[in-house]
């Protein structure tokens, strides 16, 4: 009896140790984790949600001008593309989706530079050091325009809570068509093209 006993016992204790390991570790509360997604093009975007997040610039919207530098220091207005259709898309190096997009982007640059002005607004505030947009452009071979957001105030002025982030703007200066929110295709892009004015 007493041996029987001593064995319920035991294999309690071990069923309790058994469960004791098997719980999650509580993390330190302050601490967030990381998570390495510089090499996934898996993610459908990439996102910061401020609690008084907007809806975004709607169709009809006057684009917000924002003054920028283009990657070489030049400064740059969006009212200097009035006349012309502009795809403004916002973007980071350090985002999955965007690296899928800029392929798309820069063979759709190629095709239709004449048509549509292509401007890529990297949200360089967010960014480790700005050289790392420096760097990736030029070792992927993008000609399209970059444009710097080192403050992100286009970025405020837009209303981005999600990148990529692309605004269709007509040669009025107006938002034409909506917003896409996600990575963009080549087809995608010559359908906006078509339906911009």
């Amino acid at each position: 009896m007493i041996k029987q006993i001593s064995a319920a016992a035991i294999l309690l204790v071990l069923i309790g140790l058994i469960v004791w390991e098997a719980m999650p570790e509580k993390e330190n509360s302050n601490e967030l984790p990381e998570y390495n997604v510089s090499d996934s093009t898996g993610q459908e975007g990439t996102a910061i949600t401020p609690p008084n997040a907007e809806e975004g610039l709607s169709v009809g919207e006057h684009a917000p001008d924002v003054e920028l530098q283009t990657m070489e220091g030049e400064a740059v207005k969006l009212s200097d593309l009035r006349g012309k259709k502009v795809i403004l898309n916002f973007w980071a190096t350090w985002c999955p989706p965007c690296k899928e997009e800029m392929p798309e982007m820069e063979k759709f640059h190629q095709e239709y530079s004449d048509e549509v002005e292509v401007i890529a607004v990297n949200v360089t505030g967010s960014e480790n050091e700005p050289e790392d947009v420096y760097n990736y452009v030029t070792s992927n071979n993008y000609t399209f325009p970059i444009w710097m957001d080192y403050q992100l105030e286009a970025n405020d002025a837009f209303q981005i809570i999600s990148i990529p982030t692309t605004y269709f703007i007509g040669t009025d200066g107006r938002v034409q068509q909506p917003r896409k929110v996600g990575p963009m295709t080549y087809d995608f892009m010559v359908e906006m093209k078509e339906a911009l004015q």
